[in-house]
Order: structure tokens, then sequence, then C-alpha cells
């Protein structure tokens, strides 16, 4: 999986010895100028926009976010309870299944609750009658497979065949729609606008004689907003015609696109020797910090990587074989002590982080690049270990 950002922005000229390692740093400047753009898309096309925590939920930043944005979606109970505790505005929740002891909960903090199919919701229709009738208000949503796959990588394609996420719009009647207010199409990962007009070209004859039974449509992530080529004018004429001829409004759920570019990971090369090639041992560890990069995979960029020089081998202090980040050039050999960062790693890898091994978790650091302030929001110790475990 080739990623689409790697832009070293600010953190060109940021001194990599400034926060002990490893660290996640997160350029506040940089997440306000992707909410600017996100806010602008919001704005122009009076759509509801917002942002998906499952990519990125650095708290910390929670009402910096709220200036800009509707509100969060979550992706179940704990996702919930987080946006309720520090978040502003809407709060959306959508899970493949609930169980009957988190879902009265998730209705009192949801605004918008996404069931996977319609068998869910008249399974939980007594949960759902009974906390309207203790006056929780709230409304009912349906996630659809668009069975229409526009994805790069199959682990990352919604639709993909068989997939578990969503209720195939071929099945979808009239029927399946009393009770329900909106409903959820998510099908797109790290792509411009031309996979979710394909999208919605492929679902909307089958959908235009129910659009009329509902109150909103949820287009769901996935929508790289504030990369640098991505059609913003387009996606925005796109949403104000779908809702003018539909009489929907549309809700826009970007989780990357908040954080793009936005945050590095930095780490120490801890030890270097040869086998074959320069091995590099370092304090990131893929499985632990990065665990995409095995999962997808992918190659995360490395901040100012020369063209030429001594390729090595950078990998984690782990004892998976594979946890290998990748192959990198340095213009000489680096040696124990050498400060390293890996670019666009706000998202998905701060919130996918574990501790197999006994691997430290990375502190989490806050820059401002325009003025410079730099905090450490949280730095880990043993007990982050210790109390996962019994």
């Amino acid at each position: 999986m080739q990623t689409q950002a790697g832009d070293p922005g600010a953190f060109a000229h940021f001194d990599l010895n400034r926060v002990a390692s490893p660290a996640f740093v997160v350029d506040e400047a940089a997440i306000r100028r992707n909410l600017s753009v996100l806010k602008g898309v919001r704005d122009g096309a009076e759509a509801r926009v917002l942002l998906a925590l499952k990519a990125f939920s650095m708290w910390s930043l929670a009402d910096v976010v709220g200036e800009y944005l509707d509100g969060v979606c979550a992706s179940g109970l704990w996702e919930a309870r987080l946006a309720r505790e520090f978040y502003k505005g809407e709060l959306t929740t959508y899970s493949p299944a609930y169980t009957a002891q988190d879902l009265p909960e998730i209705l009192r903090l949801s605004d918008h609750v996404i069931f996977n199919n319609p068998a869910q919701i008249a399974r939980f229709a007594d949960l759902i009658a009974k906390a309207r009738a203790e006056g929780q208000v709230f409304e009912i949503g349906l996630r659809l497979n668009p069975e229409h796959s526009e994805g790069e990588v199959a682990k990352y394609d919604p639709a993909q065949p068989c997939s578990r996420l969503g209720f195939p719009v071929s099945q979808l009647t009239a029927e399946h729609l009393i009770g329900v207010d909106g409903l959820h199409i998510h099908a797109l990962c790290e792509q411009d606008f031309q996979p979710l007009s394909r999208i919605w070209a492929a679902v909307e004859p089958k959908l235009s004689p129910l659009l009329g039974r509902i109150k909103w449509l949820n287009l769901g992530g996935g929508h790289h907003i504030t990369r640098a080529d991505y059609q913003t004018d387009d996606l925005i004429a796109f949403v104000r015609d779908l809702q003018a001829r539909h009489g929907v409004q549309v809700y826009l759920e970007p989780g990357e696109a908040v954080a793009l570019d936005a945050g590095i990971l930095i780490g120490e090369v801890l030890d270097v020797f040869d086998n074959g090639m320069p091995i590099g041992i370092t304090d990131i560890s893929a499985t632990c910090h990065m665990p995409d990069v095995i999962e997808a995979p992918y190659r995360p960029a490395l901040l100012q990587e020369p063209e030429h020089g001594v390729t090595v081998r950078l990998g984690g202090p782990s004892c998976l074989a594979g946890d290998i980040i990748g192959d990198y050039v340095f213009a000489e050999r680096p040696t124990p002590g050498t400060r390293i960062a890996f670019l666009d790693q706000a998202h998905y890898s701060m919130v996918k982080t574990n501790t197999f091994n006994g691997v430290p978790l990375p502190s989490i650091v806050l820059w401002n690049s325009e003025t410079d302030a730099l905090r450490t929001v949280r730095a880990f110790d043993y007990s982050a270990f210790r109390d996962r475990l019994s």
C-alpha cells in the first residue's frame, strides 16, 4: 500500500533531540490548517463534518476540533464516552454489532446510533423504545454496503466481497427503513473525490426511490480532503447537489484528514550491525508503535532521507521476526544514539499502539510550529504495561 502523504512541513526544521525518545510529536498549527480546510468544505457545502475518533483521538486538542467541526463519531462505547467527556457538538456512534449491556449507554450518549443491518434494529427495538420512554433523544441509522469496491487493499476495503460491514444495498427495501432516520455509506480509504463520485453513481439509482424516507445521509470517512491535490470544489458541488435533489442532510466523517501530515514519530537508533546489509535496531517498533506498517503493509517516509548513501534495514526492539520498519538511506552509517523520525504518524499509529514484549509506549508531545511552544502531554511508564495485565 502506498501512503499518499509524507510532507515534512515544519518538522523539517524541528530539533529531534528536544524530546525524549520515542515520542509522537503533533503540530497544533498543522492540525488547525487541516481543520480550516474541513471547515471550508463544511461551510461551502452546508454539510455536517465530524472527526472520526478511531483515527485521531488526541483529546488534548478536543477544544481545537470544536472550533472548526460539528462534532465527532465513535466506534463503540468507550469512544462515545471519550467524546462526551472532552469533545463538543454532535456524536454519531456506529459499530458492526452492539451488546445489550452497552447499547443503553450508547443510546444515552449519542445523537445518531447507526446499526449494521435491519435485524439488529429489530432485535434491540425494546431497548430503543425504553430509552425513548425515559426521555432520551437520538436518531437511528442503518449502514449500507454499496456493493461497489474502490479499495486498493482488501483489508481496508469495506465493500470487499463478503464484507461484514453494512447491509447490502441490493437487499434494501422500504420496509427496512421503518424507524430509520438516516443511512450511512463508508467505502473509502485515503482516497480523493472521484472514487466517492463513482460509489454514489453506483448506488443512487437503487436509493433514489427511498431517500424521501430519511433525514440524513452519512458518507463516512476515508476522504483525504486535506491532501493538497484533493478536489474540494468538486466535493462541495457534489454535496450541495445531493442535498438539493434528495432533501437530506449530508454528513462527512474525516479522520485521517484531520491529522494528515501533522505529526511525526521520533525514535533513536540503539544498535547497528551487519548481516547481509547494515541492520539498525531502533526504539521504535513497527508492531508496537506503527502496526499499519505490517498490516497494510506500507513503508513510512523517513524525515530528510537522502537519495544516496548507506542503505540500512530498520527494525524494532521486539522479538517478532517481522518487526521490520523498512530499508532506508542514510548519508552515512548511523551509530547508536542517532535520532530519526517517521512522517505522518499522528493518525492511526497513535491510537493503535500496544505494549507487546513490554516495549515502552512513545510519549505524546504537542508542538506549535508557529509559536514553537512545546509540551509533553503524556509520558508513559511501566504502569501502562503492568496495568493492562493481571
